[in-house]
């Protein structure tokens, strides 16, 4: 019987069933294609007793995440929002040369180096080697392991406690949720503080982000739930940040219980506010399911209609939630006859499972579809300003979620 990965109750209570899937960072080589690929189980559940939402792992994080195709910097937004963030910290935490900060899953340096042009020692730890690799090259000191309790004593024995200890869209990816939030304690000076960010479960049900769900993903946090994990491993919650990044996300700020009081006003007020949209109530759970067939129906009606009437439909990006909406939406090159990736490590491989080919976005200049799917919808604003010149032999952009928008 599958168990919570917090509190091991029996999980009984589906919150959403995908169907089956590959891995959503699993892109595919020319040579590949003739391969079987591995398909898993999609299938999302609530706890009745904890309400963590959370999917069973099929899959260790060492082979997800032990060679991996995401590289942060390839997202004009997002190496801004790191930016504005490294120089918030700086002000609010009074940072120095004195004050180490150390992010987990630290990726290709994208965040770290703002830091380190600010003069603040930082260390990286992140396990797939290959990204890591970049960030050294950056001059970014990086850890090439994954972090939980053995990798924080270690840190820690050797004089590496965090001032700042953060980790951006790292806690929905951790299996072992409870040796990642110990490891967290263990590693955090005293006087320190923790900011995580992850997306918001209320946002991902209330705006259908449904395409956030794949395997990578183990757990999705409502900040009662992040509460609840924390304060079992001595850490409170004290400030909480509501932001627009990834369909909307929290950040939250802790630090070790006992330290500057309790829980402040902004989390209190949001905790508020997850209580009247029901994220206490198990019911809340059970209809988030016919929603996401809806927008799987709606989608294909738009790609149905539009290749009967003889369009030709692109996708922009090749982000691990595109791959969740492909997959579960049976969307293969009949239906999109390509996609295109700002990465050169994802460009000349075949998305997982639907195998579309991914090219670089000049692919769309030069052959002028009628429709672009923007994948990665939360960039939209991005992706269509650098775009801007579709509109030019007139074509559109479409937005898949949350629901089917044709944007001129």
């Amino acid at each position: 019987m599958t168990r919570c990965r917090f509190c091991n109750a029996a999980l009984s209570h589906e919150f959403a069933d995908l169907g089956v899937s590959p891995l959503s960072n699993a892109y595919l080589k020319p040579e590949q294609l003739q391969r079987m690929e591995p398909f898993f189980p999609l299938t999302v559940y609530v706890c009745d007793e904890c309400l963590l939402v959370q999917l069973p792992a099929f899959e260790t994080p060492e082979n997800i995440f032990s060679d991996y195709a995401y590289f942060s910097s390839y997202s004009d937004s997002w190496l801004a929002h790191a930016r504005s963030y490294c120089r918030a910290m700086i002000e609010r935490l009074a940072l120095d040369a004195t004050t180490p900060v150390v992010e987990i899953a630290s990726n290709d340096g994208y965040l770290l180096q703002y830091f380190l042009e600010a003069g603040v020692p930082v260390l990286g730890v992140e396990p797939a080697a290959n990204v890591a690799e970049v960030a050294r090259e950056r001059g970014i000191e990086t850890l090439v392991r994954f972090f939980g309790v053995d990798t924080a004593r270690a840190l820690a024995a050797a004089g590496r406690k965090a001032r700042l200890l953060l980790g951006n869209n790292v806690l929905a990816h951790v299996p072992d949720l409870n040796d990642f939030v110990a490891g967290l304690k263990i590693l955090l000076a005293d006087g320190g503080v923790i900011t995580m960010e992850f997306p918001h479960l209320m946002r991902l049900i209330d705006e259908l982000g449904w395409d956030t769900i794949y395997h990578e993903h183990f757990s999705y946090f409502s900040l009662l739930a992040v509460q609840r994990i924390f304060a079992a491993h001595g850490l409170t919650i004290f400030d909480v940040d509501e932001l627009p990044t990834h369909g909307g996300s929290l950040r939250i700020y802790a630090r070790h219980s006992g330290e500057g009081g309790e829980a402040g006003e902004s989390v209190v007020h949001l905790m508020t506010i997850e209580r009247e949209f029901g994220l206490d109530q198990i019911g809340t759970y059970g209809r988030f399911a016919e929603q996401v067939r809806e927008t799987k129906r709606a989608l294909l009606s738009f790609l149905i209609r539009a290749k009967e009437e003889g369009k030709h439909v692109v996708g922009y990006g090749a982000p691990a939630k595109g791959n969740t909406l492909l997959n579960y939406c049976g969307i293969r090159a009949d239906f999109l006859d390509y996609t295109v990736d700002r990465s050169p490590h994802k460009q000349g491989s075949f998305l997982p499972g639907t195998r579309i080919p991914i090219h670089a976005p000049d692919r769309i200049r030069e052959t002028k579809p009628d429709y672009v799917l923007i994948l990665p919808w939360n960039l939209k604003d991005e992706i269509v300003e650098q775009m801007a010149d579709v509109r030019s032999w007139g074509g559109r952009f479409v937005v898949p979620i949350p629901r089917v928008e044709i944007v001129e």
